[in-house]
């Protein structure tokens, strides 16, 4: 930080292990990508290249070597997984990762329906050479899963090898674990939460709303995703109690306002 402040939560640093925070990078330019690591590479644990924009993403190679000089990972959106699966070409995509040198994979299943045995198997082969996130949740609005069939699937892809599991949102925050209109499912969130460590889980959340509800509930070091680049720094200044939306959580009644003294 550039300046000192008193009762400012303690941060985890980078690597971090939780108190992520995943990058929705949807089509960044080099420059771009260069600018926004200028100022924000230190809040920045991990870059997904949405959905299937890795396909056709101009200098793509050149922009992962800008992240990785960073020390960032980059993945590809679980869509890309599911569009290569579909076309029963899983073996051309475990290529594709390994020519572009990529250390983590994101399995998921939100377009298409996949036996939940099938999908731990690919976690579980995947998993003997990168680093897998999962991802739980349809992205199908309609599709509404109970809080014991979150718990279920979750756990058993963690126990099949995913370092982390996804809570699906989508990019505008209003499927998974939200209804429609971006609210928060707290019943849903709180019974994940009974049975699935915090610090495995990383709740999509890319409405303000949204990530004020799981630092409120979790505190400055959950594991939040999708965010949008320009959102990263905002984020941080509110993980931390310096923005209005949570600046009353660190302080304590020892921090309420009295005035200036007089000499």
């Amino acid at each position: 930080m550039n300046f000192g402040l008193k009762n400012i939560p303690e941060r985890t640093v980078k690597p971090r292990q939780h108190g992520l925070t995943m990058v929705m990078d949807k089509g960044m330019g080099l420059d771009g990508v260069r600018d926004f690591l200028s100022v924000a590479a230190p809040y920045v644990d991990i870059v997904k290249l949405g959905f299937g924009t890795s396909v056709v993403t101009a200098n793509l190679r050149e922009k992962i070597a800008i992240y990785r000089e960073h020390d960032i990972p980059v993945y590809f959106g679980g869509t890309l997984f599911e569009a290569f699966l579909i076309r029963n070409q899983i073996d051309d995509y475990i290529s594709v990762i390994k020519d572009y040198g990529l250390s983590h994979v994101e399995v998921s299943d939100g377009s298409i329906v996949i036996p939940h045995v099938e999908k731990c198997g690919y976690i579980e082969k995947m998993a003997k050479h990168v680093t897998v996130f999962s991802e739980v949740g349809s992205k199908d609005a309609t599709h509404i899963m109970p809080p014991y069939k979150w718990i279920e699937l979750m756990k058993a892809e963690l126990e099949a090898g995913s370092s982390y599991v996804i809570a699906e949102a989508r990019e505008a925050g209003n499927v998974g674990i939200y209804r429609g209109s971006g609210e928060v499912r707290e019943g849903l969130v709180q019974e994940i939460l009974t049975q699935i460590p915090y610090e495995k889980i990383i709740w999509e959340a890319p409405q303000k709303a949204q990530q004020v509800y799981f630092l409120e509930l979790l505190g400055a070091n959950v594991n939040l995703g999708n965010l949008a680049p320009a959102e990263v720094i905002p984020l941080e200044s509110m993980r931390i109690g310096l923005r209005g939306d949570t600046f009353h959580l660190y302080i304590g009644k020892e921090g309420t306002y009295a005035g200036l003294q007089s000499e």
